[in-house]
């Protein structure tokens, strides 16, 4: 049986991380995210209808009385839905009076408007700032412990693998146009926590190994601590991806875009950080030099 070059296969994979995160970056500057309305402001109403009517056949009267894409989301209750669309009266003035009881009369069913809140631009704005002032702070703490905890060039391994995973699912938003809001954002948030403790397992393995065997060259090294670890990141990797797939099917619309996130980013946390976490450090010349304790002078 042909034994696995594992340090060719790292490099090949590493390669193909850092292409699919040009195109990601690429995809992400062309098409843009489209920013959900907890960022661009708008209105959300909460309706009660007849169980039996779907949101088939409430979407196409509310996109043709709005004149735009109206979310339709089932709530936690049979027959209440909550609607989401821009504010029509920043929209179209001339149709800025539209009850939404009058515009689902074709259906036959008796409407109640539960609730309706508006978010202004300006609130939305805030919400973008502060969800991007929360991204950045939590990237700069973990630079911060990666920092103090490793040897750089051991740092920057984890460090690429988090930009990658981050970039990567907002690639995927980007490209199929999903409603990016702020339960995507905290999925973000959670994908950077992930794949920072499989990065972080890996390289301590390495470190370990740096020190303990001293002799071996670094690319022995990294494959031994892939090795090492690779049934714990399976495990973990394998019943945190049961439990989002379980939240992503049974959790309904409200749940879907974060699932969705977290799924992907789960994925390209284990890939990125088994690749990318251990080929750059040695790529940027890590050896075992790098971690022995430097011997003390006689001489006073």
């Amino acid at each position: 049986m042909k034994k696995i070059n594992l340090t060719q296969w790292r490099y090949i994979t590493s390669a193909f991380s850092v292409l699919l995160m040009i195109a990601s970056l690429t995809i992400i500057g062309v098409k843009g995210l489209n920013w959900g309305l907890d960022f661009t402001g708008g209105v959300v109403t909460e309706v009660q209808l007849d169980k039996n009517i779907t949101s088939s056949e409430l979407q196409p009267l509310l996109n043709a009385a709005y004149r735009q894409e109206v979310s339709v989301i089932s709530a936690s209750e049979p027959g209440r839905w909550v609607l989401r669309y821009a504010d029509i009266k920043r929209v179209d003035t001339e149709h800025s009076h539209i009850d939404v009881q009058q515009v689902l009369a074709p259906l036959g069913s008796t409407v109640q408007v539960l609730n309706s809140s508006v978010v202004g631009p300006q609130i939305g704005q805030e919400l973008a700032e502060q969800g991007g002032l929360a991204l950045l702070v939590a990237m700069l703490c973990i630079l911060g412990y990666l920092s103090y905890r490793f040897e750089w060039r051991l740092a920057s391994g984890a460090i690429f693998a988090l930009v990658h995973d981050v970039v990567f699912v907002l690639a995927f938003f980007a490209l199929t146009q999903m409603e990016f809001n702020l339960t995507i954002l905290a999925a973000v948030l959670a994908i950077l926590g992930y794949s920072l403790n499989d990065s972080i397992i890996i390289a301590d393995r390495i470190r370990e190994l740096l020190i303990a065997k001293p002799q071996l060259p670094i690319q022995t090294i990294n494959n031994q601590a892939i090795v090492a670890t690779f049934s714990r990141t399976m495990a973990t990797s394998g019943t945190t991806l049961m439990t989002v797939g379980a939240l992503w099917i049974m959790g309904g619309g409200p749940l879907e875009g974060f699932s969705i996130a977290m799924f992907i980013g789960i994925l390209t946390g284990t890939f990125s950080s088994i690749s990318v976490g251990a080929s750059l450090p040695e790529l940027l010349g890590l050896t075992s030099e790098h971690y022995q304790v430097p011997q003390l002078s006689d001489t006073p």
